[in-house]
């Protein structure tokens, strides 16, 4: 359900703010990559780490009569973590925004323990 919830969010980003989403799928016999690319202006590159930061918001039209609290991407990196992964963002260098997701393959995965 975790991810489900994570997927759902990046999407729906992908897709208002930056007009479309293309995705992707990659293993190894230790992690699961999962990209999602989108088509927007990207951020600027000193708000990358920023946007994942709780009720931080690159706009002002990114309101709560927009749709966006500022809460998304903080609870879906959280979600991540509790079970072993991460999701970072990152500009593209053809343009837009690629959120990735990281998680550990396999049963032997375990969460790190909530701190």
């Amino acid at each position: 359900m975790a991810l489900r919830r994570v997927l759902a969010n990046l999407l729906d980003n992908a897709i208002r703010y930056g007009a479309s989403a293309d995705a992707g799928v990659d293993a190894d016999g230790e992690r699961v990559r999962m990209r999602i690319d989108d088509r927007g202006p990207g951020i600027a590159p000193g708000l990358l780490e920023q946007v994942i930061q709780p009720f931080f918001r690159v706009e002002d039209s990114r309101n709560r009569a927009s749709g966006g609290n500022g809460l998304g991407l903080y609870i879906a990196r959280d979600l991540l973590r509790r079970q072993g992964g991460d999701l970072t963002i990152a500009n593209r260098p053809s343009g837009g925004l690629r959120a990735e997701i990281v998680l550990p393959r396999g049963p032997s995965a375990k969460a790190p323990p909530v701190t």
